[in-house]
Order: C-alpha cells, then sequence, then structure tokens
C-alpha cells in the first residue's frame, strides 16, 4: 500500500509501484479489493474537498456583493466650497 491524492486516482489512472515497480491500472470495473477501495475512497475525499470549497467561496460571497464604488468607503462630512 502507498499514498496518491485523490485528485489523481481517477478511472484510467496508472502508477508504478514504488516497492515492487508493477504498473497498477485504477479502474472503477477493478475486482481487486483494495483498489475497489482506493477509488471508493478517493471519490469519497473529492466530494468532501467540492463541498469544503463551496462552503469556503459560500463563506467569501457576502464581502463580494458590495459594488467596487462602494467598497470600503465610510460616511464622511460634507464638503464645504
Amino acid at each position: 500500500m502507498f499514498r496518491d491524492r485523490a485528485g489523481r486516482l481517477q478511472d484510467g489512472y496508472s502508477r508504478q509501484c514504488p516497492s515492487c515497480e508493477v504498473v497498477l491500472f485504477f479502474t472503477e470495473d477493478s475486482q481487486h479489493p483494495f483498489i475497489q477501495r482506493a477509488m471508493r475512497d478517493a471519490r469519497k475525499v473529492r466530494k468532501e474537498m467540492r463541498e469544503a470549497e463551496a462552503v469556503r467561496l459560500a463563506a467569501l460571497e457576502p464581502l463580494a456583493t458590495r459594488s467596487r464604488s462602494f467598497a470600503g468607503r465610510t460616511r464622511s462630512a460634507e464638503r464645504e466650497d
């Protein structure tokens, strides 16, 4: 067993084992239980990453709703001419 990024581990991905140098092919319909588990875990991690990114963007959105001309301005005293 070895670690790889969940973003890379998608259907059709291949990787050489660092210890035995055998090329492993990761496919959704693999019969090997370790590959099935790795694919399932990678799908779960990618989903959690997408949800976390959506929450982060939703938290930043209220700040971005202000217009550029209004952002950072405060009410100031009127100018006298």
